[in-house]
């Protein structure tokens, strides 16, 4: 079954020989790009690439666009579960070479087109953002904070302001709504622009932790990934618009992308989202919310911004976490893990793994 990628213009018809060996090809590629589908689809488990076959009786344009399907995917930068920051060969999963040999926290590292790399470090009750050349170099460090997200321009980075929970770092009689925040730093001139999660006084006193960012194609919007509040609820995600927004959990200027299908919405979340280049969002839809955890339903899906499915990417393993979500500046190739196991896609076919003890990932 081909991917969803768009045909190209229809090509002269091929003599029969080199007919003959495109369709060979085509068909070795083809079992290597996985299966796609439509976005009524349903794709195959996380951990299964659907393999296909292509018939001798093949198009032309079929043929081409089963020449485009196998185009190998960018390189990647990770994060093994050691926390070294390294740069994986796309072709087989494998380190490429190591950046940074230790301490880097997981989740979300982030690339800007210039091949500049931006990650966090462990460092105490809060960690600090860096960035290094992706062809290697010394870290510099840009500020205090974790989760970073670079814009598609490359001059704003949002990040998370939040202390750690572990004992020690989060005072007992503070308001703890007030210690959360998304910042946005403009790179050129260091100045910052923090959101803070709710308004003074309007929170329910827990902790409103940010557990992923991603910029919108236009520079201005951010999908702000939540985590749990407490127990197992209080996953979401909002959109907010940073030219008019002041918080990053509700009020104007901020969305949150409603949960639609099945499971039950009323018992699913959304555990994790980033923007794709269109303005839809790619996001990990898990079941079901509660004490203690139910974890029946993972589900790799393409929303709209209103929530509504546009094309399910895999059905991923219930009792894992599926989170470091990512894709390229064209939108042609996801990625995600599955606990530790990294997954890409091309174009919303079946997810293939590529490697494994890994803690976040990203395109570079």
């Amino acid at each position: 079954m081909p991917d969803r990628a768009r045909p190209l213009a229809r090509r002269a018809v091929l003599a029969r020989p080199a007919l003959a060996r495109s369709v060979a090809v085509a068909a070795a590629l083809v079992l290597l790009a996985g299966c796609g589908g439509s976005s009524s689809s349903t794709s195959a488990g996380a951990g299964t690439s659907a393999l296909a076959t292509t018939s001798a009786a093949a198009s032309p344009s079929a043929i081409a666009s089963a020449h485009v399907a196998v185009a190998a995917p960018p390189r990647i930068v990770a994060v093994t579960a050691g926390g070294a920051l390294v740069v994986l060969n796309p072709a087989t999963g494998r380190i490429a070479s190591t950046l940074v040999p230790a301490a880097v926290a997981g989740d979300e590292i982030s690339v800007s087109r210039d091949g500049m790399i931006y990650f966090a470090v462990r460092s105490g009750c809060h960690d600090e953002i860096e960035s290094v050349p992706s062809t290697g170099g010394s870290p510099v460090m840009i500020t205090p904070g974790s989760l970073p997200a670079i814009s598609p321009d490359g001059t704003k980075i949002a990040y998370a302001s939040q202390p750690s929970l572990a004992v020690g770092c989060v005072p007992s009689n503070a308001d703890l709504t007030a210690l959360y925040k998304m910042v946005v730093r403009t790179l050129g001139t260091g100045a910052e622009v923090a959101y803070q999660a709710v308004p003074a006084g309007q929170g329910s006193g827990l902790p409103l932790p940010i557990s992923h960012l991603s910029w919108s194609a236009d520079n201005q919007h951010v999908a702000v990934s939540l985590a749990q509040v407490q127990d197992n609820e209080g996953y979401g995600l909002t959109l907010v618009d940073t030219a008019a927004a002041k918080y990053y959990v509700s009020g104007a200027g901020v969305t949150r992308v409603p949960v639609t299908g099945q499971p039950a919405p009323r018992d699913s979340y959304l555990r994790e989202g980033v923007y794709l280049p269109g303005g839809d969002l790619f996001v990990s839809r898990a079941c079901c919310t509660g004490f203690p955890p139910r974890n029946t339903s993972r589900l790799m899906w393409e929303v709209s911004p209103s929530g509504a499915l546009v094309h399910q990417v895999a059905v991923g393993y219930a009792t894992l976490e599926h989170t470091s979500l990512a894709a390229t500046g064209s939108g042609r190739w996801l990625l995600y893990l599955a606990g530790q196991d990294l997954y890409v896609s091309r174009g919303g076919a079946t997810p293939r793994k590529l490697a494994t003890g890994l803690i976040a990932a990203a395109w570079r």
